[in-house]
């Protein structure tokens, strides 16, 4: 009996410690508490200027107001791009574009000059205006339905198609 008399009297004065003592004493390791409120970071919102350079030359720009909340999730979004211009008030990134442009994909056409000059329209050659030119073609060289066709113009559906095109005449470009 003696013995269930001093252990209770040590789990009430255990008790009692930790109900009245143990968390001040928890507290100041811990360090102090303050019932200041924390700051909330401001939002900024900045005009952000995304530029697309394709392969072909293109350079689009799109322009969007984006509101900064948290800078390293700001930078995380825009990982992929190349930081070009920043202020307080803008912020342009450009991107190299592993394609051909969207103006290519819909209305882009090898074609030839009047000079011979494999060169890309924008719409079929000879009243279209011209994007970008390459090369001098020997015309000597190169095989008529191969002429035909750029005179008609060969139309760019895809990178791949860009790519076998210009690869497919580059024998026949004359030395500059």
């Amino acid at each position: 009996m003696n013995v269930r008399i001093v252990f209770m009297v040590m789990l009430l004065t255990g008790a009692t410690y930790f109900t009245f003592f143990y968390s001040d004493e928890k507290q100041a390791a811990d360090g102090p508490v303050h019932d200041v409120p924390v700051e909330e970071t401001s939002a900024h919102t900045v005009t952000l200027i995304l530029e697309r350079v394709y392969l072909d030359g293109e350079v689009s720009e799109e322009i969007v107001q984006e509101t900064i909340w948290s800078m390293e999730d700001f930078w995380a979004a825009y990982e992929e791009w190349q930081l070009i211009d920043m202020s307080e008030e803008q912020i342009v990134f450009q991107k190299q574009m592993d394609d051909i442009s969207p103006l290519l994909k819909t209305n882009g056409y090898f074609g030839l000059t009047e000079e011979g000059v494999l060169s890309i329209f924008n719409g079929k050659p000879g009243q279209a205006e011209i994007i970008q030119s390459f090369f001098q073609i020997d015309l000597d060289k190169l095989e008529s339905n191969r002429h035909d066709d750029l005179v008609n113009g060969i139309p760019i559906t895809s990178k791949e198609a860009y790519v076998d095109v210009l690869e497919q005449l580059k024998p026949y470009s004359l030395p500059q």
